[in-house]
């Protein structure tokens, strides 16, 4: 009786044992393991410095997938560097639309005018990501040096994004931070606490502002990233 009852016991924690394995698959991965998903590649020319992997690929804001690779190779006939970066797209993400893996489905996606093309994630770390938009009016340039992987095509990559990022207080910036960090290190370590515990709700109530200005700015800034040159231009006329 004791053997059968450890037998018993013993399956029924395997059984346990996989369902929450399941479970904990479908919880930490949120059941992305399931998501199908397809894998192209996009050719650019010039740096992509600030570009990484694991990047977002995005459509008009929407994420729709990840950077998987980038690499290198050298063109000796045109004595230049191409750039292949590999993306990983959900399916379906762009409901409405054919799907990349029925037949002829990429090619009906170029023919809509999906193109796509560096732009910039985060101003102040630099970071760029992919963006895609139907652009059926730029014409479509494949390079068909990948064997492994569909080529979708790509637009140039704009001069004015590093310019931009280049353009931005970043100094300034720091050091506004860093007078506010040292103005609350003070009120923390000052020997008057009274005093201190009365300065503290004004400090951080104009911390929270320069906080909540310096996010604004940020979000315009990604939004409307030729205010800049626009900015620098007027100050220029004048």
């Amino acid at each position: 009786m004791s053997r059968k009852a450890n037998k018993k016991m013993i399956g029924l924690f395997a059984v346990g044992a996989l369902v929450l394995l399941i479970i904990g698959i479908l919880v930490l991965g949120s059941g992305t393991i399931f998501k199908k998903t397809n894998k192209f590649v996009l050719y650019f020319d010039g740096s992509v410095k600030g570009l990484s992997i694991g990047a977002p690929v995005m459509f008009r804001g929407v994420s729709i997938g990840i950077v998987k690779d980038i690499s290198l190779i050298y063109d000796s006939k045109a004595g230049t560097i191409i750039l292949p970066v590999v993306i990983e797209i959900e399916e379906g993400r762009i409901e409405g639309t054919p799907s990349f893996s029925e037949p002829g489905g990429v090619e009906k996606m170029i023919e809509f005018g999906l193109r796509g093309k560096i732009e910039v994630q985060n101003f102040l770390t630099g970071q760029l990501m992919i963006s895609f938009d139907f652009s059926p009016e730029e014409p479509v340039q494949l390079r068909g040096i990948s064997k492994a992987y569909s080529e979708l095509p790509t637009l140039p990559t704009s001069g004015d994004i590093f310019e931009l990022m280049n353009e931005l207080p970043i100094k300034e910036i720091a050091k506004n931070l860093e007078a506010i960090a040292k103005e609350i290190n003070r009120l923390v370590n000052s020997s008057d606490l009274r005093e201190s515990f009365y300065e503290l709700p004004e400090t951080l109530k104009e911390t929270k502002q320069s906080m909540r200005s310096f996010r604004f700015l940020t979000e315009y800034l990604e939004q409307h990233p030729e205010a800049i040159l626009k900015g620098k231009t007027g100050e220029q006329d004048e």
